[in-house]
């Protein structure tokens, strides 16, 4: 039987006020294009105002400024699409928690798993490996030796951490996720690569999601760190001792290489890319495709993309943009001949 809730019991745990028929159940959330009266629905950007008349949605969710803008039963709430994602983690709550370890797992010496905590088949806890109370190692997932995992932990199947990395409360790593692998470290002498031991961990605080096959590497010496609350997408490369501060949240795709550090509260967009040994001051925005290659002291949003065009286009603009330092000390010298002229004409 599918889970429901009245529109006063949902205020009554996520806050909230209830305008119209607070007994009103809802059993899921939907657009507003295709919500039934059984669903919520959910307003946060006021050029899709007109779809309130058109939609067949039981209730929705709005803000302050809309809460009139409709008379079908509704919560109002200061900030509509946190709110939306409350009600729907509400409504779609995770499987819960078989504790134990399956017979094909294999546990190393030394290991300590809490009685609450859950490992699927044919994973590997390392020895001396410590897993926290309701952790939920999925199938096929890999932790190295003594790795310490925090409470309430979920690995997705397939997700690897490697030797003495140190993981927070909370964590969500989904398939593919590779903690702690080696740092691209190496240095050149007599015409060979020689690889440089990457000694450090990847440390993570409480409360991080990492998307499907992104990489954490391994510090060099000292640690790769990503703080609390950080939100990281599929496919995102972070090299050695990175840091990553508090409450950043970076899209697909992007690359950061070594020894930078991000600050708090920043938004990366899809495959940015930033050099190594950068400093990126606190809620700054970096646009999607833009190549950062100095530090950034000051919060704000940067932008670095070129505008596509034909390729023959293109082209050409590419080949004026290569003379532009030497377009410019010429369109100085002429601007200082105008100026010689004027003075000669006065």
């Amino acid at each position: 039987m599918a889970l429901t809730y009245s529109l006063a019991e949902i205020a009554s745990r996520l806050g909230g006020s209830v305008l119209g028929d607070g007994e009103v159940r809802i059993s899921s959330i939907a657009t507003l294009e295709h919500a039934d009266a059984t669903q919520i629905s959910f307003l946060t950007n006021s050029k899709y105002r007109g779809k309130l008349a058109e939609t067949r949605a039981g209730a929705l969710i709005l803000g302050e400024a809309d809460a009139d803008a409709s008379d079908l039963p509704r919560i109002i709430a200061a900030n509509p699409y946190a709110y939306f994602a409350r009600v729907s983690a509400l409504l779609n709550p995770l499987p819960e928690i078989q504790p134990g370890v399956h017979p094909s797992a294999v546990v190393g010496e030394g290991a300590r798993i809490d009685p609450t905590a859950s490992i699927a088949a044919t994973a590997v806890i390392g020895a001396g490996a410590v897993i926290g109370a309701h952790c939920v190692i999925g199938a096929g997932c890999s932790i190295g030796d003594h790795v310490v995992i925090g409470s309430h932990a979920r690995l997705y199947p397939r997700v690897v951490i490697y030797h003495d990395c140190v993981i927070g409360d909370n964590l969500i790593a989904h398939s593919g996720v590779v903690i702690g692998a080696d740092g691209f470290g190496i240095a050149m002498d007599e015409g060979r690569w020689i690889k440089i031991p990457q000694i450090g961990r990847v440390v993570i605080g409480d409360d991080v999601e990492i998307g499907a096959n992104t990489t954490l590497d391994r510090g060099a010496l000292d640690d790769t760190v990503i703080e609390e609350g950080v939100k990281l997408d599929n496919q995102i490369q972070i090299a050695h001792n990175v840091r990553i501060g508090a409450h950043t949240a970076i899209a697909g795709c992007v690359g950061i290489a070594g020894s930078t550090s991000i600050g708090k509260y920043c938004q990366i967009g899809g495959s940015a890319g930033i050099l190594g040994h950068l400093k990126i001051a606190d809620r700054v925005v970096i646009s999607s495709f833009t190549l950062i290659g100095k530090s950034i002291r000051e919060a704000g949003t940067y932008t670095g993309i070129f505008p596509f065009s034909k390729m023959d286009e293109w082209k050409k603009n590419a080949v004026q943009m290569r003379h532009l330092d030497e377009m410019l000390n010429r369109i100085k010298v002429l601007e200082k001949l105008l100026s010689e002229q004027k003075v000669k004409e006065e």
